[in-house]
């Protein structure tokens, strides 16, 4: 690979990427000894069945009785089909409303459903907690462009909103939550809900998000083909979802949130990344730039670890960790 470069750092094909922690670094080897990288559009259909076959249950989201599910179908975009939720209210709850986790599932903009493996995260923290879990499924990318995924979730959350008396939801204390493509449309959410004045959501949880269609980081670079999301692939699914505007002026804001201009006026923000990952920097950069528009947001830079690094290793000390800060985070903002 050719990199031209216009200052004096080490050129980023040839920076070596930070050590993984020593509890991860065996899992991800493993994991990508099954795993094709990076994403390519012939691969996509790969991802699609691997999302299937690892889909929760009910038996698994109720959580030994736990929760009280149901799927709702609800109206999505204006001259769109309608679009799913999965409702998971805690059975303790009787009838109290109680805050919720709006999920937004990740998937590469290309795959998974509103029942993916990550979900069981969200659901961990929510019967910690006493919280509802309501997770979207959206329209994936390439047979559905920009702005389908992202508007499928707004329609979702605004019904959310609207009737959350009726599933049991408090309207004022929901948090959206997604994990990469799911943490870019949990920001493009945020964005659209404060410009459309909709929903006002209390915060936003990031993690590892997909923020910048450009993919020009340093990092995005320096991991061009290292770890479970690489930058690679992180192209790959952008261009997916984009086209041919990926990483030209012609991408909104609510698909790639680091194209924002104004990063003020929205929730305070828990944005989780991790050192070994293409997308280290761009949410980094985010963190600091709704600082400077005078905003909350904590940041989690979690030391040698990759991807949804705690999905795939949730007994590791590190996943352990991030799992506290979580809960920690979610008491803060839930607490206002």
């Amino acid at each position: 690979m050719t990199v031209t470069t216009t200052d004096t750092r080490q050129p980023d094909a040839q920076a070596a990427p930070p050590p993984f922690d020593a509890e991860l670094a065996a899992p991800l080897r493993r994991i990508l000894d099954d795993l094709p990288m990076p994403l390519t559009p012939e691969l996509v259909a790969d991802r699609r069945r691997r999302s299937l076959a690892g889909r929760l249950s009910n038996e698994e989201i109720r959580r030994d009785g736990a929760f009280e599910i149901e799927e709702r179908t609800v109206p999505g975009p204006k001259g769109a089909p309608p679009i799913t939720l999965l409702i998971c209210r805690p059975a303790a709850a009787g009838g109290s409303p109680v805050p919720a986790i709006y999920h937004t599932h990740g998937g590469g903009m290309v795959a998974g459903s509103h029942r993916s493996t990550e979900l069981a995260g969200e659901l961990d923290r929510a019967r910690e907690l006493g919280l509802a879990v309501v997770s979207v499924e959206y329209r994936l990318a390439p047979e559905h462009p920009d702005p389908a995924p992202v508007e499928d979730c707004y329609a979702g959350l605004c019904w959310l909103a609207a009737h959350a008396p009726e599933v049991g939801v408090d309207p004022d204390r929901i948090v959206l939550s997604g994990n990469s493509a799911g943490g870019a449309l949990a920001a493009g959410l945020a964005l659209l809900a404060r410009d459309r004045s909709g929903p006002r959501p209390v915060g936003q949880h990031l993690q590892f998000p997909m923020l910048d269609d450009r993919c020009d980081s340093f990092s995005a670079r320096q991991m061009a083909r290292v770890g479970l999301w690489d930058g690679a692939s992180n192209r790959a699914g952008w261009t997916a979802l984009l086209g041919e505007r990926r990483g030209t002026p012609r991408v909104s804001c609510y698909a790639a949130p680091a194209r924002s201009e104004d990063l003020g006026g929205l929730p305070p923000a828990l944005v989780e990344v991790g050192s070994v990952e293409a997308l280290r920097d761009e949410g980094i950069a985010y963190a600091s730039r709704v600082w400077e528009a005078g905003g909350q947001a904590e940041l989690h830079v979690w030391s040698g670890a990759f991807h949804s690094f705690d999905e795939w290793v949730p007994d590791a000390v590190v996943s352990r960790a991030a799992h506290q800060a979580r809960v920690a985070w979610l008491r803060r903002v839930l607490a206002r």
